[in-house]
């Protein structure tokens, strides 16, 4: 498939088109957002000029004004869709869409799905309850812009999901990359192997595991697909997607305005390491501008081999700003321990836990497989990451599955 002209823009095309559609909307939110009259210059003449949005700011809006809050540029009585964030990082958030931003969602699906290599003619299976987290239902919505036949996994057990793929010789997955594991392990099960069914490509979001690539190589060998990344949020958008160099996540800059906000200095940047910062362009109706998304990210803009100028987050996101952990002086994110552990194809669930124990860190991981995997592991996580670790294992199905994000990792006290 071709790119769009948006996806080789050089710098200055993309700050042009960036800033004037801008533009064009600060005068309305001024003017009828009640949340960004009160923090918005009228004299703004570049993105600097505008101050950064955080999720602690819009929670406290939506206690202060509730339920939606205050960020509504309409009359309630144009909005036609409600979904709320996961609620994994804090107070769940309510966000509203008109119909003109629910198709914008629709839209911003498309260079996705076209990144993947999925077309009309595909049939897209999607492991998701459908409840009020947004998850996959603007993929959904954007896969049905693309004429694609669309299957609902709500409602059905991981079982009934299995033998729903197969009946419906579904071509296309999407789900979480915890999820994808489990449906193939639920399969083993029942006796049936998916890497045979007619699927081909997996589409993940939720978690960081499609662009690790010991995962990534992981759901393509149980699976029998082609894995790619996506990124996004309930209040921002689906921004991000994995092409076929598959070595990070293009930010679509045709819909968002990425920067990269450096904790020391607290100076916002085009590329380099630190927190995602984003601004959609096509959400109006309550919009987010110089939203800090709290993910960690190492940004970089060069030219990719699959021909986008578009930034890429290099290795995707690593992870949430405040999941960084420091055992024994070294920084580690969890998804650098789960490299690892994927690598370890024996491996099946596993559960890792920081322990502080006499005022010392102490990392402890606990995998399901076969005892002598325990010395192996724990020797991989030392060799690659510097520090020692404590691993058990334990019997398979003894630790907890995940449809959506899942939650791996814990802190206690001992």
């Amino acid at each position: 498939m071709g790119l769009e002209p948006f996806e080789t823009w050089s710098a200055r095309e993309r700050q042009q088109a960036q800033w004037s559609r801008l533009a064009v909307e600060l005068p309305e939110l001024l003017r009828d957002n009640p949340f960004y009259r009160a923090r918005l210059l009228k004299e703004a003449r570049e993105l600097r000029d505008l101050p950064f949005t955080t999720k602690a700011e819009l929670s406290a809006d939506q206690a202060a004004h509730p339920p939606f809050g205050s960020n509504l540029t309409y009359p309630i009585e144009r909005y036609v869709r409600l979904h709320q964030t996961s609620g994994t990082t804090g107070r769940p958030l309510r966000f509203l869409d008109t119909p003109e931003s629910w198709e914008w969602w629709r839209e911003c699906w498309q260079p996705i799905y076209r990144a993947a290599g999925v077309t009309a003619r595909d049939r897209l299976f999607f492991a998701f309850s459908f409840g009020p987290f947004v998850g996959f239902w603007s993929a959904f919505a954007g896969a049905e812009r693309l004429g694609a036949l669309c299957l609902s996994g709500g409602a059905m057990t991981t079982t009934e999901r299995v033998a729903a793929i197969m009946a419906t010789e579904a071509t296309v997955l999407l789900s979480t990359p915890t999820y994808a594991l489990r449906l193939a392990e639920a399969a083993r099960e029942e006796g049936i192997d998916l890497g045979r069914s007619a699927l081909r490509v997996s589409i993940h979001a939720g978690e960081p595991g499609a662009s690790i690539p010991a995962t990534r190589e992981r759901i393509e060998k149980e699976l029998g697909v082609e894995a790619f990344d996506h990124t996004g949020a309930t209040e921002v958008g689906a921004h991000g997607f994995s092409c076929s160099a598959r070595d990070g996540v293009h930010i679509n800059e045709a819909e968002f305005i990425a920067e990269i906000l450096d904790e020391r200095t607290g100076e916002a940047r085009d590329e380099g390491e630190g927190e995602l910062v984003l601004t959609n362009l096509g959400r109006w109706g309550m919009p987010v501008i110089r939203y800090r998304t709290g993910d960690r990210v190492r940004a970089v803009r060069e030219a990719c081999s699959c021909g986008r100028t578009l930034v890429k987050l290099a290795g995707g996101i690593a992870g949430r700003v405040d999941d960084m952990i420091t055992v024994r002086g070294v920084n580690v994110f969890p998804s650098a321990i789960e490299a690892i552990i994927r690598k370890f194809d024996e491996v099946g669930e596993y559960r890792v836990e920081l322990a502080t124990v006499r005022e010392m860190d102490e990392l402890h991981c606990t995998v399901e497989a076969q005892t002598d995997v325990a010395e192996r592991l724990a020797a991989a996580i030392h060799r690659e990451l510097g520090i020692r670790s404590k691993v058990e294992t334990v019997p398979p199905g003894t630790l907890p599955r995940f449809e959506m994000k899942a939650k791996r990792f814990h802190k206690t006290n001992v």
